[in-house]
This record gives C-alpha cells, structure tokens and sequence, in this order.
C-alpha cells in the first residue's frame, strides 16, 4: 500500500515556524514537541506584551511598544522562535532522508545570540532611530543569520575538508 502522508520539505517547516514556534514540528507530525513549543511561545508571547508591542511598532508607536513589554519575558523569545525554526528544519531533514551537513546549527544559533542582543538593546537608539522591542529583533535575526552563514562557511572551510596528504 502506498504511503500517503505529506512530502516534508525542510525549508517550507522553517516559515511553519516563523509563523508560530511549533507548526513546523506539528507538520512534522512530533506532536509533543509542537505542543510544548506552542504553549511556550504564547506563555511568553502574553507575559511579555509582544502581541500589543507587534501592533504599536507596526503603528509607529515605537515608544509605547517599548513600554508595552516586559523584557524579563522576551529575553526567552528568539531563543524559543530560532530553536523552533532549526528543530523543524533539521527534523524535516532527517523525515525526508536528506543528509545533514557539518555545522548546519551555526546560523540559527548565531541569529538566536544576535537578536536576543537586539532585544537588549531595542530601546536605545541606533544611528538616532529607535526601532523598539520588535523592529530591532528582527533586523538583529537577519544580521544574525548572514553572519552565522559567514561563520559556517569558515568552518566548513577549515573543519570539514579532508586533512592534506603528507607526500
């Protein structure tokens, strides 16, 4: 009989996951996972103000957005949101049987460091405009990903080629 079930493609699973944390592994079909992702992307994403914070930036309301938030609460957040982005990523990889390569989590790590670096520092102004809790963030991830690219095409470089031959 044949198999019916949805073809997984790895980076369709990363904008589930941009989305809302947990689609991609739901799509994935790791249940518990998608569940404990979701519950704690909405656990933060209420303790944090970040859905009142999203419609105040995307209002122009930069300095209410600020206020809005309680940054104890969405320190969690990119960690969580880039976790999930990988998680399903790299799961769907492994469902679809393609091969991981060597330093594949570099980008997505580096982007978690670089945009909980942009959470800190959303209130303050960078070249004299305030981007806020969820402009900054998200500047901050692609920043983080090119550079996490950047990185892991270095090690790939220095770490993943066969050793020189001694002649």
């Amino acid at each position: 009989m044949e198999d019916k079930r949805r073809v997984t493609i790895p980076v369709e699973m990363i904008f589930w996951s941009i989305a809302l944390p947990g689609f991609g592994q739901l799509l994935n079909r790791q249940y518990i996972k998608a569940l404990l992702l979701v519950l704690l992307e909405f656990l933060i994403n209420l303790q944090g103000g970040i859905n009142l914070a999203i419609v105040h930036s995307f209002q122009g309301n930069i300095d209410l957005a600020i206020q809005t938030v309680d940054y104890r609460w969405i320190m969690f957040y990119p960690c969580l949101y880039v976790f999930a982005m990988w998680d399903a990523y790299i799961s769907a990889k492994r469902i679809a049987k393609i091969k991981d390569t060597p330093f594949e989590s570099i980008p997505f790590s580096f982007a978690a460091y670089i945009t909980t670096i942009g959470v800190i520092y959303s209130n303050r102004p960078i070249f004299s405009i305030t981007f806020g809790p969820i402009f900054t963030p998200i500047i901050a991830i692609f920043i983080g990903f090119f550079l996490g690219g950047i990185l892991k095409k270095f090690l790939l470089r220095k770490y993943a080629s066969p050793p020189e031959q001694l002649v």
